[in-house]
């Protein structure tokens, strides 16, 4: 008598097996007894395939596209279209065999999966409700205000090397006289070296904690005493320094994200405050491994 599949060995069969290996070029569906034609343009609507009664879309691959594992879901579709749809259509075949019960573990599955779908969808729906472009505006307007002057910008070049008794040469070839842009290309291991250090404009928190804190000392044309990052010695020249308020656009997407954390917050919250939910006290249940293995052992049954 063979074994029921475990759990875990089934849900694997949602992975296409020719797609188990990164390097395996997308193979075509077997060819079938009747072609579909497709024309015009493709929609979500646009019927691929037909088992039985039972019609597969474009939209039912792009969304297996969407929820299969990486590096899967990240591949062009035009390289895992075909792959997709016949893993769809076996799944179909294999479903329209199925007779009897529906295991357990199944059942209790679909339950969470819809519940965590249309949760999705409900949170989604009430956060574009509430967060409008006026809304986006009007966070805007409260950061930065017409009036208000933006976050110092800084503009600096720099010179990395490998140890202190480099960058203390370096500054003393610089009170002689020497060209900063020319000693970077000349002497920086640092990226920006071929550009004459140049790091361009920047606020500092884009930049490691020892180089922040020596730049917002100095003044524009300061050149710095030697600066220890993990990177290795600085020698900092200040250039310049602005106050410019970001446009909207350039912090759209932030304002949007801390809107939804803070929306998605309050409206579970609102929810919680007007629900009838009734929850029973975790801490008092016996979750030992003793007392759940067997709950488990008869979900893989």
């Amino acid at each position: 008598m063979l074994h029921r599949l475990t759990l875990a060995a089934a849900l694997a069969l949602s992975v296409p097996a020719h797609l188990l290996a990164q390097d395996a070029p997308a193979e075509a569906p077997a060819a079938s007894a009747e072609a579909i034609a497709v024309e015009g343009p493709v929609t979500l609507d646009t019927v691929l395939a037909r088992v039985g009664e039972t019609e597969i879309t474009m939209g039912h691959v792009i969304a297996a596209q969407i929820e299969a594992p990486e590096p899967y879901n990240q591949m062009p579709l035009a390289q895992i279209a075909a792959p997709l749809l016949q893993q769809l259509v076996q799944q179909e075949e294999l479903r329209q065999q199925f007779e009897g019960e529906m295991a357990k573990a199944t059942g209790l599955l679909m339950d969470n999966t819809e519940r965590k779908l249309i949760a999705t969808d409900a949170m989604l729906q009430h956060l574009n409700e509430v967060i409008s472009d006026e809304r986006i505006q009007a966070e805007y307007d409260a950061m930065y205000p017409a009036d208000a002057e933006g976050p110092t910008e800084y503009n600096a070049s720099h010179i990395l090397v490998e140890t202190e008794e480099e960058a203390k040469a370096l500054i003393e070839q610089l009170e002689g006289g020497e060209d900063f842009a020319k000693l970077a290309r000349d002497k920086s291991t640092g990226p920006s070296g071929p550009n004459g250090g140049q790091l361009g404009w920047f606020t500092p928190d884009k930049m490691v904690a020892p180089f922040s804190a020596a730049l917002v000392e100095m003044e524009a044309g300061d050149i710095s005493a030697p600066v220890q990052t993990q990177f290795g010695w600085h020698v900092i020249k200040l250039n310049e320094t602005r106050e410019r308020k970001p446009a909207l656009e350039e912090v759209r997407e932030q304002i949007v994200a801390e809107l939804q954390q803070s929306e998605s917050t309050a409206y579970l919250d609102e929810l919680a405050a007007n629900s009838d939910a009734s929850m029973a006290d975790m801490g008092s249940i016996d979750l030992s491994q003793q007392s759940v293995m067997p709950l488990y052992q008869e979900l893989q049954e």
